[in-house]
């Protein structure tokens, strides 16, 4: 994995080998995950939220089920209000995927069925949030994650 060079601060990982696969703990879903290199980015990010943001744990959802154009998929991270609303979406890639405009459309789509206030997509390395204006139908992107009220 991509351990020593990602954006997101270092946490407390808890690793371990399952069936001769080694898997990390999702502090979320409450069991071990295999380890794959989105997962890692994954459970940064996560943790990034949990510890540095002060998201509330208990509004994050993992792998949120979804139908998109007639297909099931699954959302990587979303963060509810605390009134249950849609806060953000956050799609998130491997460190070796570089970020592009179809990236971006993806998380997009998804967030044609969510209708988040934010969206934000990251490989690890990079990070890229931004603020849905519906009245204007306009996208803005912002520095940094949005202050959870």
């Amino acid at each position: 994995m991509e351990k020593d060079h990602l954006i997101f601060p270092p946490f407390d990982i808890k690793i371990k080998k399952i069936d001769g696969k080694t898997t990390i703990f999702d502090i979320i879903r409450k069991k071990y995950i295999v380890l794959a290199p989105e997962e890692w980015v994954r459970q940064h990010l996560i943790h990034f939220l949990i510890n540095n943001q002060k998201y509330p744990k208990s509004l994050i959802s993992v792998e949120d089920g979804m139908n998109v154009n007639k297909m099931q998929k699954r959302s990587d991270v979303v963060v509810y209000d605390r009134n249950g609303a849609l806060f953000l979406v956050v799609e998130c890639k491997s460190a070796k995927v570089k970020l592009t405009q179809k990236s971006m459309d993806q998380l997009s789509s998804y967030n044609q069925y969510y209708k988040a206030t934010y969206l934000a997509l990251t490989n690890g390395l990079q990070l890229f949030v931004c603020r849905v204006d519906y009245t204007n139908k306009s996208i803005e992107f912002i520095d940094q994650f949005p202050q959870f009220a």
